[in-house]
């Protein structure tokens, strides 16, 4: 079964806007690749460089061509006479990409979800990039200022630090340059909510107050105004997540069973896949388990309260149009709002608000957490070592490969604030991942909500691809009525025992480890409300 990305966040919001066309279904070299001459060069470096800055392309049909990443190539090749970079755009589908990996055919430079390369550490695909990452980056040091960041570790350069270094795989290595940040926020009509008296809610009582107002209001055709226009990839996703911090979050002190030494004071309190198949196995996440429940029955309480349909991708004409009063989409849309001339009303951005005491008993009363992070997410893959023996280790092979030592100096070369400022503030879309590169004004909203303590865990990253749909399917179904709350439980049960199951097998965790921390935290537990009773062993 051919799968696209949809699952990413940013994915969810192009499948949302229909910003960009779909990559086309063979590999292409993108307009505006270098025209040096191949006699002339040494290294052909291949970059996938994602959706959000292909040179010579318009996002949201707005504003001129895209050029900033052309030109610190072509910086980068002036100061590399014997390397090309050419920039490709790839099929977002995982078939495509197992393909290519497995025969070493693979851009030099992808841009994937670091999720799912997790699941192919193993075979020698991706590069770690913890040698690199550990030592100066050579283009700040030539500067010759020994206080500038990256002057002794590259890694100092990336502002977010809790994110990018929070992308280490279960293996303990970096696989990961988070190039920028993309967040969600709900994006409303002030000019709406200044004629319905509305203020910006600081809490879940007060949203849904807000939403209720909205809903009662009536257009001047008649129609009714949608409250807050949403598809199912964002409650699959950030519904999912968000909710189930707020109503988990007290209870991580005797449930956080493994602290990653290199992500823990990065992630804190971070749920991983093996305590989350371990803690399935002691009852929790199914129809005993009360604050499970309660996160689906908050999110068919959030469901009264947006369009009817969703499945639709066609959000931001209801936004734009003002059938719709408030739209939950990711940072891209600030560009496409700030360049409608003709929009006809004032907009702004906030993040969902908490839940409270009266919301549920089993709210933390903690801020909703961040659920967006890493935008651009680049990985080396094993097509940069294809100048080495590929049956040496992979340590050996990074050690005499010229060819990756020319991909990592690139790599470098763009995170220099210069040069890393003419491509991610080029337009207002996503923001700038790397320290002396200011996030433009009207992205600022977003920088202070990356502010925020992360989330609890990445459920529909966590397990495979067959749980994710699963769970985006019957999640469909109970929101529009075509389940129960039991019904969905049911399947969500089964779906995840099954995930948990095929983890369990393929990865083979040190669960008796998980089982010892479990009972140094029993003293922990016994002061914690409703746990649920621990279910058979699978």
């Amino acid at each position: 079964m051919s799968i696209p990305y949809k699952y990413l966040p940013l994915i969810a919001f192009l499948l949302l806007s229909g910003w960009l066309l779909w990559p086309p279904a063979e590999e292409t070299t993108n307009a505006g690749a270098s025209t040096k001459d191949p006699e002339q060069t040494q290294y052909v470096i291949k970059f996938a460089a994602g959706w959000a800055y292909l040179p010579d392309t318009h996002p949201f049909g707005i504003g001129k061509p895209l050029q900033g990443l052309k030109n610190v190539i072509r910086d980068f090749e002036a100061r590399f006479p014997d390397t090309r970079i050419e920039v490709l755009t790839v099929p977002g589908v995982r078939e495509y990409l197992v393909t290519q990996l497995g025969s070493g055919e693979a851009p030099d430079i992808l841009n994937v979800n670091v999720e799912n390369v997790w699941t192919d550490v193993q075979k020698g695909w991706y590069v770690p990039l913890d040698p690199f990452l550990e030592q100066a980056n050579p283009f700040v040091v030539e500067q010759g200022d020994a206080t500038k960041p990256g002057y002794k570790q590259w890694w100092d350069m990336f502002r977010y630090q809790a994110i990018s270094r929070g992308k280490a795989a279960p293996d303990g290595l970096n696989y990961c340059l988070t190039f920028d940040m993309v967040e969600t926020g709900i994006y409303y009509n002030k000019t709406l909510f200044a004629k319905l008296g509305l203020a910006v809610p600081e809490t879940w009582e007060e949203f849904i107050a807000v939403m209720q107002k909205i809903q009662a209001h009536r257009r001047d055709d008649g129609t009714e105004t949608v409250p807050l226009l949403v598809n199912i990839g964002a409650f699959n996703d950030w519904t999912t997540d968000l909710f189930f911090d707020q109503l988990y979050y007290d209870l991580l002190p005797g449930i956080d069973l493994a602290q990653d030494p290199t992500r823990e004071p990065y992630l804190d309190g971070y749920l991983d896949w093996d305590e989350l198949a371990f803690l399935r196995q002691k009852g929790f996440f199914g129809g005993r388990d009360p604050r499970y429940r309660e996160v689906w029955q908050k999110m068919r309480e959030l469901k009264r309260y947006t369009n009817k349909n969703l499945m639709t991708d066609d959000l931001i004409r209801e936004f734009v149009t003002q059938r719709g009063a408030m739209i939950w989409t990711a940072s891209p849309m600030s560009y496409r709002l700030s360049g409608d001339k003709s929009l006809g009303f004032d907009w702004g951005v906030f993040y969902m608000p908490p839940f409270t005491r009266d919301t549920s008993p089993y709210a933390s009363g903690q801020a909703m957490c961040v659920i967006g992070g890493a935008a651009t997410q680049l990985e080396v893959s094993n097509s940069a070592i294809a100048d080495t023996d590929p049956s040496l280790p992979m340590r050996e092979r990074m050690a005499q490969s010229q060819r990756l030592q020319r991909v990592i100096e690139f790599l470098q070369f763009i995170c220099l604030p210069e040069n890393n400022a003419q491509i991610v503030n080029e337009y207002p879309a996503l923001l700038p991942n790397i320290i002396g590169v200011e996030t433009l004004p009207i992205l600022q909203p977003f920088a202070e909500i990356l502010d925020r303590r992360y989330t609890t865990t990445k459920w529909i990253f966590t397990f495979d691809l067959r749980f994710s749909e699963i769970q985006r399917r019957m999640l469909e179904l109970y929101l529009t009525d075509g389940i129960d709350l039991d019904g969905f439980l049911h399947w969500q049960e089964q779906n995840l025992d099954a995930a948990v199951a095929n983890m369990l097998k393929r990865k083979v965790p040190d669960m008796q480890r998980l089982e010892e921390r479990w009972q140094a935290l029993a003293p922990a537990r016994a002061i914690m409300q409703d746990l649920p009773i621990e279910e058979p062993q699978l």
